[in-house]
C-alpha cells in the first residue's frame, strides 16, 4: 500500500479547520453543500407531491427504486468513466444535468393534472447524472488534500453535506408552502451553482495505464472490493443494515398519519437524521476516530438499528425527532470508516472503478432501502415495515461480527501497508 500511517503529531496537525485552507477542497465543499440543498429540498417535495397525488407507500418506494436504478445498470461504466476522464469535468457535467432535472419537475408541476410518471422518469434522470458525479466526485477527494489530512476531509465533507441534509429538507418543506414548483426552482439554481463551483476547481492530471476496455478491467472494482475482506465487509455492513433500517420512504406517512404534522413537519422529519450526522461528523473531524475502528462501527450499527425500532413505535413528535436525529449519527461513524477504508486503501488508478461499486451499494442501501420499506409498508403497515426493518439491521450487525472478524477487530483505519 502506498498509504502511510499518519504520525500523532501529523494528526493532531491534519484536525480542525486546516483542510480549508486548500482552495480546490474549499470550493469542493461548496459544491456539496450546494448540491447537498438541491437535493434535499428535491427530496421533500417530490415525495410530498407523489403521497399527495397517489396516497401510496408503494408509490413512494417507486421514487426509490427509480433513482436506484441508474446507478446499479450504469455501475462498471461510471468507474470507467471517472478513472479515463477529468473527474472535475464530470461532476459538474453532472450537476448541470441535475438543474436540467430539476427544470424538468418544474415543468411537471406547473402542468399539474395529477400524474406521476413524468415524476418517475425525471428521477430516473437524476439517477443517471448522480450515478456518474458519485464516482468522480469519491475519486476525487483524495487529491485535494495531503495525506495527513485525509480522514478529517472526508469527516469535514460529510458533515457539509449532511449540514445541507439538514437545512435543505426544513427548507424544502417551508417552500412546498409555496407550491412544488418553488422548491423546484430553488433546486435547480443550487445544483447550477454546484456545476460552476466544480469546474473552478484546478485540473489534476493522474499518470493513469490506458488499459483496454474489457471484462476484467470492467470487473476490477468488484475483484478488487472482494479481494478485501475489511472493506467487503464494512461496505456490505453498511449495505444490507440501511436496506434493512431505512425508513425515510415512509416519513410523508408517519407525518400524515401518526404524528400529524405538515410539510414543513416532513422537512424537519427529514432534517433530523442529518443533523445527528453533521453532529457527529464534525465530532469525528475534531476527534478522529484512530482506534477501535471495527468495534465502533459494528456499535453504530447495532445502535441504527435501534433507534430505527424507537422510531417506528413512537407516537410522540419530539420523541421521533429524537430517535431520528441518533439514527443519523449512528449512520455517520459507518459513513466515515467505510469512506475512509475504501479511498485510503484503493490505488488512484482504481479509484473511479471501486467507488462506482461502493456508489453502487450506497444507493442500494438508500434507494433501493426505501423501495423496499415501501413494498413491505404496502403489505404490513409502516409501523410494523420500520420496526421489522430495525430488528433485521440488529441481525445483521451480529451476523457480519461474525462473519468478517478482521473488521470486527480492525484497530486503526488507516495501516501499514
Amino acid at each position: 500500500m502506498s498509504v502511510a500511517v499518519p504520525s500523532p503529531d501529523e494528526e493532531r496537525t491534519a484536525s480542525g479547520l486546516a483542510v480549508f485552507r486548500h482552495r480546490d477542497f474549499a470550493l469542493f465543499s461548496g459544491v456539496r453543500v450546494a448540491a447537498g440543498l438541491a437535493q434535499q429540498m428535491q427530496t421533500v417535495a417530490v415525495g410530498w407531491l407523489v403521497y399527495d397525488i397517489t396516497q401510496s407507500a408503494l408509490a413512494l418506494g417507486l421514487v426509490g427504486l427509480a433513482g436506484f436504478l441508474p446507478a446499479i445498470a450504469l455501475a462498471l461504466v461510471t468507474g470507467h468513466v471517472a478513472d479515463r476522464f477529468d473527474r472535475r469535468l464530470i461532476v459538474a457535467s453532472c450537476h448541470a444535468l441535475n438543474a436540467a432535472s430539476a427544470v424538468g419537475l418544474l415543468a411537471v408541476a406547473w402542468a399539474g393534472g395529477g400524474v406521476v410518471a413524468p415524476i418517475y422518469l425525471l428521477v430516473v434522470l437524476f439517477g443517471v447524472a448522480r450515478a456518474f458525479a458519485g464516482p468522480a466526485s469519491q475519486a476525487l477527494v483524495p487529491g485535494l488534500v495531503p495525506r495527513a489530512q485525509f480522514a478529517q476531509a472526508i469527516a469535514w465533507n460529510s458533515s457539509l453535506w449532511q449540514g445541507s441534509s439538514i437545512v435543505g429538507p426544513a427548507l424544502g418543506g417551508l417552500l412546498y408552502a409555496l407550491g412544488p414548483g418553488v422548491v423546484f426552482a430553488s433546486a435547480g439554481l443550487l445544483f447550477a451553482l454546484g456545476s460552476g463551483l466544480a469546474a473552478l476547481i484546478r485540473h489534476r492530471p493522474v499518470e493513469i495505464r490506458r488499459e483496454p476496455i474489457s471484462r476484467a478491467s470492467l470487473l476490477a472494482g468488484i475483484t478488487f472490493i472482494r479481494s478485501r475482506p475489511v472493506i467487503l465487509g464494512a461496505i456490505s455492513l453498511d449495505l444490507f443494515a440501511v436496506l434493512l433500517g431505512g425508513a425515510t420512504a415512509l416519513l410523508p406517512i408517519f407525518a400524515q398519519e401518526i404524528l400529524f404534522v405538515d410539510a414543513f413537519g416532513l422537512g424537519v422529519m427529514r432534517s433530523m437524521p442529518a443533523l445527528g450526522a453533521a453532529l457527529m461528523a464534525a465530532w469525528l473531524a475534531y476527534r478522529p476516530l484512530t482506534r477501535q475502528a471495527g468495534p465502533r462501527l459494528f456499535a453504530a450499527v447495532a445502535m441504527f438499528g435501534l433507534a430505527t425500532i424507537g422510531f417506528g413505535l413512537s407516537t410522540n413528535f419530539a420523541l421521533s425527532l429524537l430517535c431520528l436525529v441518533v439514527l443519523g449519527a449512528a449512520d455517520m461513524v459507518s459513513v466515515v470508516v467505510r469512506q475512509t477504508l475504501v479511498q485510503a486503501e484503493t490505488p488512484d488508478a482504481m479509484r473511479g472503478r471501486v467507488a462506482a461499486v461502493n456508489t453502487v451499494f450506497i444507493g442500494a442501501s438508500n434507494e433501493l432501502g426505501e423501495f423496499e420499506s415501501g413494498l413491505l409498508a404496502a403489505l404490513v403497515g409502516a409501523v410494523p415495515a420500520v420496526v421489522i426493518g430495525g430488528v433485521g439491521t440488529l441481525g445483521i450487525a451480529l451476523l457480519w461480527a461474525r462473519l468478517f472478524p478482521t473488521l470486527r477487530r480492525r484497530d486503526r483505519l488507516i495501516e501499514d501497508s
